[in-house]
């Protein structure tokens, strides 16, 4: 996600973290993750500079979860400062330091990538990916895409872009389908859709 390094833009980065991660299974971090968030990005904001166009990223890596605050400079680099309890600044990455398992900075062509890692207490890198119904799901989209381009995989997981992709074609084929049997499309997704529902209910 890039955005601008701007103080009114936190509140959005917040907001995408407390969006998603219910949705990658992974509620009990929103807050932490909402924190280093807030302490990687201000950051960039104070020590990159305002107006920096930046970026947010976030993965998992193998049972953690990753969030990486990338920027183009490499020279201002991110320290563990001792801090005490008046200090009003330099508390960020002790901060950071606390709540994760590691943090790092990996320097890139175009910048540096200042990251950090939340345990998620899964027991496998996909725990977080909803059960064996996503599992089928993937393993329809991985055969719906007929030649598949190696950045298109992670070591995991098909990666969410070309699934939606390859999604987004499989139900509208799915639609036609049903179309061309005398079946209601509509009806069908309607149903579909209480089902969904019904089930994320249940969980």
């Amino acid at each position: 996600m890039p955005f601008v390094a701007e103080a009114c833009e936190v509140a959005g980065l917040r907001r995408v973290m407390r969006l998603h991660l219910p949705l990658w299974g992974l509620p009990e971090l929103i807050e932490s993750a909402q924190l280093c968030v807030t302490e990687l990005a201000t950051n960039v904001i104070n020590h990159v500079g305002v107006g920096t166009p930046a970026e947010l990223a976030v993965s998992m890596n193998g049972t953690y979860l990753r969030i990486e605050m990338r920027d183009p400079n490499t020279r201002a680099l991110p320290t563990l400062l001792s801090v005490d309890g008046e200090a009003e600044e330099g508390r960020g990455m002790a901060i950071v330091d606390a709540i994760t398992h590691r943090w790092g900075v990996t320097l890139r062509e175009d910048g540096k990538a200042v990251w950090c890692e939340l345990e998620t207490g899964l027991m496998s890198p996909n725990g977080h990916a909803g059960g064996p119904r996503v599992e089928q799901a993937e393993a329809c989209l991985s055969l719906y895409g007929s030649a598949v381009p190696q950045w298109a995989l992670s070591t995991s997981r098909l990666s969410a872009v070309v699934g939606e992709a390859w999604a987004i074609d499989l139900i509208a084929d799915l639609l036609h389908w049903l179309r061309a049997h005398g079946c209601d499309p509509d009806e069908v997704l309607d149903r579909a859709q209480v089902h969904f529902e019904a089930e994320m209910g249940a969980v």
